[in-house]
């Protein structure tokens, strides 16, 4: 084989259309963009979100409260997915991900009281409802926040 012999793996490459290059091209005059109005103009852009005029989605939607787009999501996790662990356990993030219980936990865990505890454990996670804290001290266990 030659320098000369090579050439790219058919569909490989791509030649760009040459545009208002004249009507033999078939792209020539108007160059694909029709017959006048903003987007046949230089520079003729519709910004992201523009409705010609109209409302905007965004603005005729009505909005409540405060939405932080920086919240971090804390798993949550219910107090009977808990019974599955020995008395005497020490259950963590880790330990609910070795067990299958959840597939990842990426910010962090918290306990909700749905369902009884019947075994005596120490939970470890970022935070606890009210109830789940009040039901893991009823059986004996701990709950830590970590």
């Amino acid at each position: 084989m030659k320098i000369h012999e090579l050439s790219p793996v058919a569909g490989s490459t791509f030649v760009g259309k040459r545009k208002g290059r004249g009507v033999g091209t078939g792209n020539g005059k108007t160059g694909g963009r029709g017959h006048k109005g903003q987007k046949a103009r230089s520079g003729g852009k519709v910004r992201a979100g523009f409705e010609g005029g109209q409302m905007p989605l965004a603005r005729r939607i009505p909005k409540r409260g405060f939405n932080n787009i920086y919240a971090k999501p804390l798993t949550a996790i219910n107090l009977v997915s808990l019974n599955r662990f020995e008395d005497g356990a020490v259950v963590d993030a880790a330990a609910l991900i070795e067990a299958g219980v959840i597939s990842n936990c990426p910010y962090g865990l918290k306990v909700l009281g749905n369902g009884t505890l019947t075994k005596k454990i120490t939970v470890k996670a970022a935070a606890f409802s009210e109830s789940a804290k009040e039901k893991i001290e009823q059986a004996g266990g701990k709950a830590e926040v970590v």
